[in-house]
């Protein structure tokens, strides 16, 4: 991704969270839309607009920057993702500040996350008003409007699934996956942008085919990173999800292939609040000896490879395809 795209989103979600602060109540403590607006401009990947923006390109359409708007409005909406999901995880830390409901938390941990609460559904109601108002016809929007609409279901059931499926199978954690974090990645995004062009169902297909590998992948790097992360470049804490006893793949992985031993350590310590950095270091030893790390990193490589021979078949221009590769390493081959 190019810094100049960037750039151009940055400045179409500055533009949009500037225009908001003056129908903030004025006596309302706390500057709200000041921190919603330093939360969703503190460098994000960006990758949701990115696949959105050539979705777009791949069904033909030129350089717009109306669909650099509506391509925006994504990062809002996973910007209410992060914040909701931070809150359900207890998670103290994002993109390298604390995270918004421990911003609130001066005034009490029930006030920090209510209010927490509030400002994500300010990003979700923001994301649906910047995506309408984005310029371009609203016969493009309606055409749009079903993927959008999915992406969000989709989040919002994955996010359930992730509190229900402790201890799960393999095929359970992937489940997961799928909904939470990899269709409203890669795959919804780009069939956003390109609905949005007027791109048929035969170019959509290509685009899941390509687009459900690659966000499944993306998640499971996420996962590592979750775990084997450096949180001064994550931005993020590396027990969060050990105490939290996330399902992950790499986790279930993990459980299926222990010994005795492993197993009853990892009863001890996977889901304890409690979790200290030593025992975070003997969980990872056992991940580590157990195949669960390299498994899942072959699950990634195996879905990167799926998604490059996707994106060779599909009927695009050769300049979505090369900008669409390169993406491919940003999302897979990443430290954070």
């Amino acid at each position: 991704m190019t810094d100049d795209f960037r750039d151009r989103i940055d400045a179409v979600l500055g533009d949009f969270l500037a225009r908001q602060e003056p129908l903030w109540p004025g006596g309302a403590p706390y500057d709200v839309v000041g921190l919603v607006k330093r939360f969703v401009m503190a460098g994000g990947k960006r990758l949701r607009p990115a696949f959105c923006y050539w979705g777009w390109r791949g069904a033909g359409a030129p350089d717009a920057d109306e669909v650099v708007v509506a391509a925006g409005a994504l990062e809002l909406f996973h910007a209410f993702a992060l914040i909701h999901d931070d809150i359900i995880d207890g998670s103290t830390l994002r993109r390298g500040m604390p995270s918004v409901h421990e911003q609130f938390a001066v005034r009490g941990p029930r006030f920090g996350r209510n209010a927490a609460l509030l400002c994500g559904d300010l990003c979700a109601a923001w994301a649906e008003q910047m995506f309408g108002e984005c310029g371009l016809p609203p016969s493009a929007i309606l055409r749009a409007h079903p993927e959008f609409s999915l992406m969000r279901t989709e989040v919002i059931a994955g996010q359930y699934l992730d509190m229900t499926t402790a201890n799960g199978s393999v095929d359970a954690a992937l489940t997961v996956v799928r909904m939470k974090g990899a269709r409203y990645t890669v795959t919804r995004p780009l069939r956003i942008g390109a609905r949005l062009a007027g791109a048929d169902d035969a170019l959509c297909a290509a685009l899941t085919a390509f687009g459900d590998p690659l966000g499944e992948a993306f998640q499971l790097r996420d996962d590592v990173l979750g775990v084997f992360g450096d949180p001064a470049v994550t931005g993020k804490p590396v027990l969060d999800d050990l105490r939290d006893g996330k399902p992950t793949v790499m986790m279930a992985l993990t459980r299926a292939a222990a010994g005795p031993v492993q197993r009853e350590r990892m009863a001890a310590l996977f889901g304890n609040p409690a979790l200290d950095e030593p025992g975070a270091r003997e969980l990872r030893d056992i991940i580590v000896d157990t195949g669960a790390l390299a498994g899942v990193e072959q699950l990634i490589r195996a879905g990167r490879d799926e998604a490059l021979a996707a994106l060779d078949a599909a009927a695009i221009p050769d300049e979505v395809r090369k900008e669409l590769a390169e993406l491919v390493s940003a999302t897979v081959d990443r430290a954070r």
